[in-house]
C-alpha cells in the first residue's frame, strides 16, 4: 500500500512517470470509465476548497468510482473520536482516504492508522496534489 503524504515520498522518476501517465490519461479522457469501478474515496475536508473537491469528485466519477464528501463539522475527527479511530472505521468502508487538513500531523496519523492508501490534499506543510 502506498500513501501520498509528501512529494518527497516519491523519487524524481516516479514524479515524471505520474506526470506522463496523467498527460496520457487526459488525452484519452473518457476511455477509463471502469478503472475505479465499485471503489469509493472518502474526502475529509477540515479546510474547504472548490478546486480540490471538484477535481477529486470528477476524477472518481469519470473513472467509475464514487467520492464521499466528509465535512469536518460532520465528523468526530479528533474530538470524540480519535484520528486513528476515524482511519480504522473508514478503512472498513472505502478504498482510499483523501484529507485536506490544517495540521500535517493529522494526515500522517491517518496514514499510520489506515489500512488503505491516504492522500494529502493539503496540510500546513505540503500540498502534493
Amino acid at each position: 500500500m502506498m500513501h501520498l503524504i509528501s512529494v518527497s515520498d516519491l523519487t524524481h522518476e516516479e514524479i515524471y512517470e505520474l506526470l506522463d501517465l496523467a498527460a496520457r490519461i487526459k488525452e484519452r479522457r473518457g476511455h477509463y470509465t471502469d478503472a475505479l469501478k465499485d471503489m469509493s474515496l472518502a474526502m475529509i475536508f477540515e479546510k474547504p476548497s472548490t478546486r480540490t473537491r471538484v477535481s477529486f469528485e470528477v476524477a472518481m466519477t469519470e473513472f467509475g468510482g464514487h467520492a464521499l464528501y466528509l465535512n469536518y463539522a460532520d465528523l468526530q475527527l479528533g474530538r470524540s473520536e480519535t484520528i486513528c479511530d476515524t482511519a480504522s472505521v473508514l478503512s472498513r468502508y472505502v478504498h482510499v482516504i483523501m484529507a485536506r487538513v490544517y495540521r500535517h500531523e493529522t494526515v500522517r496519523e491517518l496514514a499510520r492508522c489506515a489500512d488503505i492508501p491516504v492522500i494529502n490534499a493539503l496540510s500546513d506543510m505540503e500540498h502534493p496534489c
